[in-house]
């Protein structure tokens, strides 16, 4: 093991730590592939529980070579996804994802975070999601804007109404407990609550902007900082319908980013599929000409006019692949281009030229 550690490379890839069977118990991705696997077993004092039993088990070790960061996050990915390796158990636990539900009996609706989608249950339950974030993390940002916007009621459809909760008492519940106009005017704010996971109505987010904007201007400080806590709170759940929708939305995109002065690794992408990659070059004695000759030809053979997409629902794989190109292209790391489907017609390649030409002529060294 010594041996293999200090013979690895510092280049991006994949490493599989193996048991003592031989049986891969762990994989992992790294940009500095030495770096981070001798990361474990030097200086771990520090570590987690988990990571120190994972050492222990540790007797071979086996890795992958990639070009970019990217490829090894996409082929770490895959292999967790085929071997279910038993440390890596973000990926293997089925409860690694979480739903918000709304719940509802008699004229009570209330929010819960869950693991489970018990659709048939006799509540009228409706669900959102799947969050990729922990459950904890997901249930304080749900309760931060239930405070936020007061709808923190304590009371449930079998506690006796018409008296105050305690979070009545302090500020956080509307006053649904108490009925009449207050349980009217909590029920219109969960219904903006609603429709903001639902991606239909940020009102309730530019309201609670608003309102941290006038408690800073008064100088009321602590206000302003509840209100920011609950922005914060509703960025984070809706990052997940940013990703969903980019999964949802099966794109055609081409994308490169640079190895190095004169090489760029090129990506062919499609919906959460990496369809083509290949390195090329772009030094000073390229002809661009023919490197966008050849990514016309590569976006025509793979984005064809004629593949359908099978909308089926975006499952959590979709969801683990998608998050990692989402965020990629979301960095600075890569450019991208979206590839329009009126470019493979045959009286759209003049339009596609022209995007090409732009593409790669904006930072290109030989341009």
């Amino acid at each position: 093991m010594k041996t293999k550690i200090q013979e690895l490379p510092l280049s991006p890839g994949v490493y599989l730590m193996k048991d003592s069977r031989g049986t891969v118990i762990y994989v992992g991705k790294s940009k500095s592939l030495k770096k981070r696997v001798q990361s474990y077993f030097y200086n771990n004092k520090s570590h987690s529980p988990k990571v120190k039993r994972l050492v222990q088990h540790v007797k071979d070790l086996e890795y992958i070579v990639t070009d970019t960061e990217f490829e090894a996050f996409m082929l770490e990915c895959r292999l967790i996804q085929d071997i279910k390796p038993m440390y890596n158990r973000k990926m293997k636990n089925p409860l690694g994802y979480h739903y918000i539900v709304l719940r509802q009996k008699r004229d009570w609706r209330w929010l819960e975070v869950t693991d489970t989608l018990d659709e048939g249950s006799p509540d009228r339950s409706h669900f959102f999601g799947p969050y990729t974030a922990g459950r904890n993390s997901l249930e304080q940002a749900v309760q931060k804007i239930k405070e936020c916007c007061k709808i923190a009621c304590n009371y449930t459809p079998a506690t006796t109404t018409n008296t105050p909760c305690l979070n009545y008492s302090i500020g956080f519940c509307l006053g649904k407990c108490l009925g009449g106009d207050a349980a009217r005017q909590f029920d219109e704010v969960m219904d903006q609550f609603i429709a903001l996971l639902q991606g239909e109505d940020r009102s309730l987010y530019d309201q609670m902007e608003h309102n941290m904007l006038g408690a800073a201007e008064c100088f009321d400080f602590e206000q302003a900082a509840k209100y920011r806590d609950g922005m914060n709170a509703v960025n984070l759940l809706l990052s997940k319908q940013h990703v969903i929708e980019f999964a949802e939305e099966n794109q055609s995109i081409v994308v490169y980013e640079y190895l190095d002065d004169d090489t760029i690794k090129l990506f062919l992408i499609k919906g959460n599929v990496v369809l083509h990659s290949e390195r090329c070059s772009v030094a000073a004695t390229v002809d661009m000409e023919s490197l966008r000759k050849r990514v016309k030809a590569l976006i025509l053979s793979y984005f064809t006019k004629d593949v359908e997409y099978d909308a089926a629902e975006i499952t959590r794989e979709d969801i683990d692949t998608a998050q990692i190109i989402y965020s990629y292209l979301q960095s600075s790391a890569c450019r991208y281009l979206l590839i329009q489907d009126s470019w493979t017609k045959d009286d759209g390649e003049p339009d596609m030229e022209a995007a090409l030409k732009d593409f790669f002529n904006t930072d290109m060294v030989s341009s």
